[in-house]
């Protein structure tokens, strides 16, 4: 099992990473989800996210995830083949995480290089902040 830290790295990067690891056929656990950012303006992030989250009808659906563990798994379903049963497969291999749980302490932590948003020059806005506006109590 491949256990891949969240902190600082940008959320589309990180589930294209983690879609293609999960085809392949690997485990994975991506823990502190909270801490991944999404690149843009606050305003813009809120316009894209805050439609997701009221369409629908309460009983029906579609429904769209309020914590950032959810948001994030969401994303990499988005990038898999999830109505297919190699996709469905795939996305049973994620499983997301805010924070670490006890039982993945002792892994080592990896990180994707290519995702990390330290060099970016633009804005970014975390998941937990995205959360708390689409109503999360984290």
């Amino acid at each position: 099992m491949r256990v891949i830290d969240a902190t600082n790295l940008v959320l589309g990067r990180l589930a294209t990473s983690v879609a293609k690891q999960a085809l392949l056929g690997e485990e994975i656990a991506v823990v502190n989800c909270e801490k991944a950012v999404i690149t843009g303006t606050k305003s813009r992030i809120i316009a894209t996210y805050k439609p997701r989250r009221d369409r629908g009808y309460a009983l029906k659906g579609p429904f769209f995830p309020r914590m950032p563990d959810r948001i994030v798994r969401r994303t990499i379903r988005g990038m898999l083949p999830y109505k297919q049963y190699r996709g469905r497969k795939a996305y049973k291999n994620v499983m997301c995480y805010v924070g670490i749980p006890k039982e993945l302490k002792d892994e080592k932590l990896e990180t994707i290089e290519g995702a990390s948003s330290e060099k970016l020059t633009c804005k970014v806005m975390k998941i937990e902040d995205l959360s708390r506006l689409l109503g999360a109590k984290i």
